[in-house]
């Protein structure tokens, strides 16, 4: 499938720092939000520098024309981007990449992010609704973000920390064993580092479950040009090496080869 996307100059309608280095733009494009999916990303240029930045799709108003990203200050680059405000405009490539597969609103989902991994999160919870169990992970309480928009849309809403400080003290497969342990969703998402993609995927494979990955790769181009976001995938009985940007982010976990 061919991938549809535009390049332009968007205006940032809204833009505020919701945790320590973590930024919330809403960026007005029309165009963009007409066709964009949950899963998801745009790719941002920052002013000064030559390659551009991914940053997951974390809401899609159609009706408003306006789409919303969350990231984190990681580097100079995304620390350029964090430095662009409202009124300005943003240079994006966007819609990029395959989003999350989604079933009917009246299914059982299971949404899981890790840091960062967590705002890719919110557009498939709000497809599902009260069918969507929303699973959240931080190192501590100053990095927790987008919990009442999780609430909003009716999700209900589990959230752990390395060190306690807010929700219960664990990872995120903790509180999906407990999950599965009550009942089998229909589909699970999930996005973060890759050690805690591995251990969900284990977990919904066992079980039976389809499960969904994004994978979180540095990227040059966004466009399957360049050979930068290379992952190795196992399909139709071979082992190949796919592009994050085009074939994916998102990927089925039985797909992913975790250890290649």
């Amino acid at each position: 499938m061919k991938m549809r996307y535009t390049q332009g100059k968007f205006l940032i309608t809204e833009k505020k720092a919701i945790a320590k280095g973590i930024f919330d733009v809403t960026v007005q494009c029309p165009e963009v939000a007409k066709i964009a999916e949950p899963g998801q990303f745009v790719h941002a240029a920052a002013a000064g520098f030559s390659l551009r930045r991914p940053i997951s799709v974390c809401e899609i108003d159609r009706t408003a024309g306006t789409l919303r990203i969350v990231f984190e200050v990681r580097g100079k680059g995304t620390e350029r981007l964090s430095e662009c405000n409202r009124g300005e405009v943003m240079d994006l490539i966007a819609p990029l990449g395959r989003g999350f597969k989604l079933l009917e609103p009246d299914k059982k989902a299971i949404c899981i992010g890790g840091g960062i991994g967590t705002p890719p999160m919110l557009a498939a919870a709000q497809h599902y609704g009260a069918n969507a169990t929303v699973i959240s992970g931080f190192r501590s309480a100053s990095a927790v973000i987008l919990q009442e928009d999780f609430a909003a849309c009716g999700a209900k809403t589990l959230l752990c920390t390395d060190d306690g400080t807010q929700g219960k003290k664990g990872r995120v497969t903790d509180l999906l064993d407990e999950c599965l342990a009550r009942e089998n969703p229909d589909i699970i998402y999930a996005c973060g580092p890759e050690v805690m993609l591995k251990a969900v995927a284990e977990r919904a494979m066992a079980r039976d479950v389809f499960c969904q990955v994004s994978l979180e790769q540095r990227m040059g181009c966004g466009v399957g040009a360049c050979l930068v976001c290379a992952c190795k995938i196992r399909r139709g009985g071979e082992e190949y090496y796919a592009h994050v940007c085009q074939d994916g982010p998102v990927f089925d976990c039985r797909e992913v080869r975790f250890d290649g």
